[in-house]
């Protein structure tokens, strides 16, 4: 017949311990399940090994989803500064390192080891490293056929996450489950994901990879696009911060940012120099100078940067442009260098792909958010099935917000199971 329990949660991650740890500190018989050996690997890795556990300026309006009012409930409920509050209790320290993105001052260990604590807190059953092979469900709940044996479970919580990262154990599990169960998917893909260029047009800037800077991108989705998928992705997204140039295409917070709301086909353009009015800079800049173009552009950007772009991008822009960088600024036209700057700051790029799920920090898409309760994260048709975190269609931002949102639908979750 197999061991019962009140909840089973399939997932030891963030979303997947903390749900856990909520519901059994409140009384219930939770027993947890992962197939991989070692404990929350995506947490240890995360934020360079300091781990980005949150925000603090966390809001619906960094989520994207094609319910994006979906999230405001768990968010509102349990936010940044709760858990704040759950570290200090286990005196661990942190710091704020930009815009808001908040990191531990010793290592992503140490949110490991408070998830750890917490489940040990209540109790928690663990059956690490262990395949769940089939879930099944019947008018007692749920049954698992794992390689520990049969699990009884009245309410089942999938919290596998998404797909982004495979090589750590990531899979689709979550999503397959719920198919089984007749949920909804919203097309996963990998989101915050370097994006990848045509081999034979990035040539010429394969050679940048490893130079830096910040830029402003912006990216404008297609006036025709059908009102359920724009309500997921904003017509017009914007973010100010670093790019960087790789061997086959565009990395950096800018572009992984960026790569959430882009879409085959989608252009994306960058602004090179943000806050800037390079027009009326060059031109200024022609009295008395003797410096070339491209001399003056790399005081404002690495030289290496400025001769390959001047070289390459500055020349399809057209006539006015051909052959501009190797001039000296002072014999340079007013209208040559006025149609240089439209290009520095409205220089259009179309990406032809992304490097995929085993680059990518998370996967966007999952479980349609219409087939979950906003307040208990439990399935419409399908009562005593839960989905958490990042196998829900809810994708944040960069920065530490992926982590609040399975803090936050882990804590609302693990509230329902027992109020339910």
């Amino acid at each position: 017949m197999g061991e019962r329990f009140d909840a089973a949660v399939v997932g030891a991650g963030a979303a997947g311990m903390m749900t856990a740890a909520v519901a059994a500190q409140r009384g219930l018989r939770v027993v947890l399940v992962d197939h991989a050996e070692r404990l929350a690997e995506k947490i240890r890795i995360s934020g360079g090994g300091r781990c980005n556990f949150t925000n603090l300026g966390a809001s619906p309006a960094q989520f994207l989803s094609r319910n994006p009012d979906f999230c405001r409930s768990a968010l509102r409920a349990y936010g940044p500064g709760d858990f704040l509050d759950l570290l200090r209790t286990h005196r661990v320290s942190w710091h704020e390192k930009h815009r808001g993105q908040l990191f531990c001052d010793d290592s992503s260990e140490s949110v490991i080891r408070v998830l750890r604590r917490e489940c040990e807190a209540g109790g928690v059953h663990w059956r690490m490293p262990c395949t769940v092979r089939d879930v099944g469900r019947d008018a007692d709940g749920f049954r698992l056929d794992t390689d520990a044996g049969p699990i009884r479970a009245a309410r089942l919580v999938l919290a596998t996450g998404g797909m982004a990262i495979p090589q750590l154990g990531a899979t689709d599990f979550s999503l397959r489950i719920a198919r089984q169960f007749g949920l909804r998917i919203v097309e996963p893909r990998p989101a915050l994901v370097p994006l990848t260029f045509d081999a034979d047009l990035w040539r010429p800037y394969a050679a940048l990879a490893g130079v830096s800077l910040e830029v402003r991108l912006s990216h404008q989705a297609p006036a025709a696009e059908g009102g359920g998928q724009r309500a997921r992705r904003p017509a017009c997204a914007e973010f100010l911060e670093d790019l960087l140039f790789t061997h086959r295409g565009l990395s950096g917070p800018g572009i992984l940012q960026i790569s959430s709301h882009w879409r085959p086909g989608d252009p994306i353009r960058i602004d090179l120099a943000p806050g800037r009015d390079m027009g009326s800079a060059l031109v200024a800049a022609k009295s008395g100078s003797r410096q070339t173009v491209a001399a003056a552009l790399a005081q404002s950007w690495p030289r290496r940067l400025a001769e390959a772009w001047l070289g390459t991008a500055g020349e399809t822009g057209g006539g006015d442009l051909a052959g501009l960088g190797g001039l000296r600024l002072a014999d340079a036209p007013d209208r040559r260098l006025r149609a240089l700057a439209e290009r520095i700051h409205g220089w259009t790029l179309w990406p032809t792909g992304t490097a995929g799920y085993k680059k990518a920090e998370v996967m966007s898409g999952g479980v349609d958010t219409a087939e979950l309760d906003q307040r208990s994260m439990e399935s419409r048709r399908c009562p005593g099935l839960h989905v958490v975190g990042e196998a829900v269609d809810v994708t944040g931002w960069l920065g530490g917000y992926n982590f609040q949102w399975a803090w936050s639908s882990g804590v609302a979750c693990g509230r329902a199971l027992v109020a339910g």
